[in-house]
């Protein structure tokens, strides 16, 4: 037993020196262990913030590039809204011009005013794209058509529309507003 116990001592006598307290090279190799772990800590505390900065910034960035994005939208929207009322603005204009000189001009003038003017307001819409919906003598489409009657023994085929009670609109490709149609039923 007292071999093993010279044995211990002796180990013991390798790491800790007689007062207690381990050796020079020990604890060098420690403080540099725990110098270098200090650094690393300060590295990633160091690059957390420069991540939490930058994610700062892009989301900066993502919402003003949202919001410029909408000012562009509504001024767009805005630019177009004053063409349209810029040329609706003409045709009010001759309209009142019609109403002051409404008891000089004769029922035919009268006429041929409102025709003027059909027809201004007609190329006002079409210049942006709103087109008529073609109605009578067309078969009937429910797309296009809201057929509001079935007319017995037309002399048109069944399905061909034989009046317009309301006119229908496109505004390009789509269907703004269904035309009010009576159709034929055919020869009964």
């Amino acid at each position: 037993m007292e071999d093993s116990q010279e044995k211990s001592t002796a180990q013991n006598a390798n790491t800790i020196p007689n007062n207690g307290q381990p050796d020079a090279g020990q604890a060098s190799a420690e403080a540099a262990r725990i110098a270098e772990l200090e650094t690393q800590l300060a590295q990633a505390r160091q690059e957390a913030t420069d991540n939490w900065s930058k994610y700062l910034r892009e989301r900066a960035d993502v919402d003003n590039f949202r919001k410029r994005q909408e000012r562009l939208l509504a001024d767009r929207v805005q630019n177009q809204k004053k063409a349209l009322f810029n040329k609706f603005l003409d045709v009010m204009d001759n309209v009142e011009r019609a109403l002051m000189y409404q008891d000089t001009l004769d029922k035919g003038q009268l006429q041929q005013t409102l025709r003027m003017l059909h027809w201004q307001m007609n190329e006002v819409l079409r210049s942006e794209g709103l087109n008529p919906v073609p109605t009578v003598g067309e078969p009937s489409n429910p797309y296009l058509h809201e057929a509001i009657e079935a007319v017995e023994n037309s002399d048109q085929p069944e399905g061909t529309i034989v009046e317009e009670a309301r006119k229908g609109y496109t505004l390009g490709e789509e269907t703004l507003r269904p035309a009010r149609v009576k159709v034929s039923m055919g020869k009964q």
